[in-house]
């Protein structure tokens, strides 16, 4: 099988994509915006070919290099698991008639407002949400659902660019954040629920679930992504089969049927408070930030390998052992400027450094970045233990523990 494989070397774990494909006896030709010299060694090893274009978001461009390969041999697939260029490499698929996701499902997966809806028309529960083109849509909502209210882009990723708003004077700088008026911006509003987050993600075959996993965010994502004094984490439990998360997956299910996902990674996050579960939105892409990699670890299995073999073969059994539950713990600085050194790593070290993974601490005098520019924007640190409970109480003490000094 012949594999074309969008951005083979950035994100970091891109690479990993490219290597189980490699893996199972794929023919893989990487098309990203890097110059072919520039990528290492043993992602070249793993490459049949590699085209390279000034943008992946520039349609035409794309388009232009997906023939060139077709005009040189046979394609399968055209593969893309980075959000930003989702649509792109789908309007690819359509131009150049290869099988995938379609325009219409990244669209449903992305547009926030359009997703919304139409799982709303299917029987899936969501907060009530409306598109806005300008302040008199915006505060028509307001009066009509009251506060708290959530601004975010239409088509962004995670809390990227979304705000709460308690108030008019707060939601009049949630609307210039988010660029209203703009004639660009796409601007989405929707009633704030309360209660606990977390995201399903699945490798989905032929519409069928085969593998699972359930993650607690902690705190909620725009708590965290707001608040400087808070070091974060997001844990995935090895308690998937607990009756308490029946409800998740039934409902994970019913939205990858509705939206005819065939085979596919997806992340879909979720709210459960005083209004029970509700759905807030799905990517048909794997989680960010590397969670995937943490996954393989808490598991003992190679995801990448079973996404490989589902794109290639058209099945996977997937064999996670749930042997740990496993967190990624986001440490930020004191305050913006540039890293002055670390306290606390050697007592974490001493007292739980068997349960300790991958960890990555930028380098003293290397500039900090903004407090919500994600989980791995600043140092952080992988974490695993087997019970769901001690690795939770393992994150909490290392947070408070492990101190990054800015100046």
């Amino acid at each position: 099988m012949h594999v074309l494989f969008m951005a083979p070397n950035f994100p970091v774990n891109q690479r990993f994509f490219v290597r189980a494909l490699h893996q199972v006896g794929a023919r893989v030709t990487g098309i990203g915006d890097v110059p072919g010299d520039r990528l290492d060694p043993e992602l070249r090893s793993w490459l049949h070919g590699y085209e390279h274009i000034p943008s992946l978001a520039n349609e035409s461009a794309l388009i232009d290099a997906v023939r060139r390969v077709q005009r040189r041999e046979w394609v399968d697939r055209l593969e893309c698991t980075v959000e930003a260029i989702m649509l792109p490499t789908a309007k690819a698929r359509a131009a150049c008639t290869i099988p995938g996701l379609s325009v219409e499902q990244v669209i449903l997966c992305r547009d926030k407002y359009i997703m919304k809806n139409f799982l709303r028309e299917h029987g899936i529960p969501c907060a009530r949400n409306a598109e806005v083109n300008n302040e008199a849509d915006a505060w028509k909502f307001v009066r009509e659902v009251g506060y708290p209210v959530v601004v975010k882009p239409k088509d962004g990723a995670g809390a990227h660019g979304t705000t709460r708003a308690d108030n008019d004077e707060e939601m009049k700088g949630a609307l210039a954040e988010a660029g209203l008026g703009h004639p660009r911006a796409k601007v989405a509003i929707e009633e704030f629920i309360s209660g606990h987050e977390g995201f399903y993600d699945t490798l989905t075959v032929n519409g069928e679930v085969v593998f699972e996993s359930i993650c607690h965010y902690y705190p909620n994502v725009l708590e965290a992504m707001r608040t400087r004094w808070i070091n974060p984490y997001v844990v995935v439990t090895n308690r998937v089969d607990a009756p308490g998360y029946g409800e998740v997956k039934v409902m994970g299910r019913r939205v990858i049927k509705a939206l005819g996902l065939g085979t596919s990674p997806t992340h879909m996050e979720w709210f459960f408070g005083p209004k029970g579960l509700a759905f807030s939105e799905i990517g048909a892409r794997p989680p960010g930030v590397r969670f995937w990699d943490l996954y393989c670890w808490a598991n003992d299995f190679d995801l990448y390998l079973e996404w490989a073999r589902a794109i290639t073969h058209g099945a996977a059994q997937p064999r996670p052992s749930r042997r740990f539950s496993a967190g990624l713990l986001s440490l930020r600085p004191n305050q913006d400027g540039r890293i002055q050194g670390y306290s606390g790593l050697e007592e974490v070290q001493r007292n739980v450094g068997r349960w300790i993974g991958e960890v990555h601490l930028p380098p003293v005098g290397s500039r900090t970045a903004d407090v919500g520019a994600g989980y791995m924007a600043h140092a952080w640190m992988h974490v695993r233990h087997p019970n769901y409970d001690e690795c939770r109480k393992m994150l909490d003490y290392i947070a408070a523990t492990v101190k990054v000094w800015a100046g």
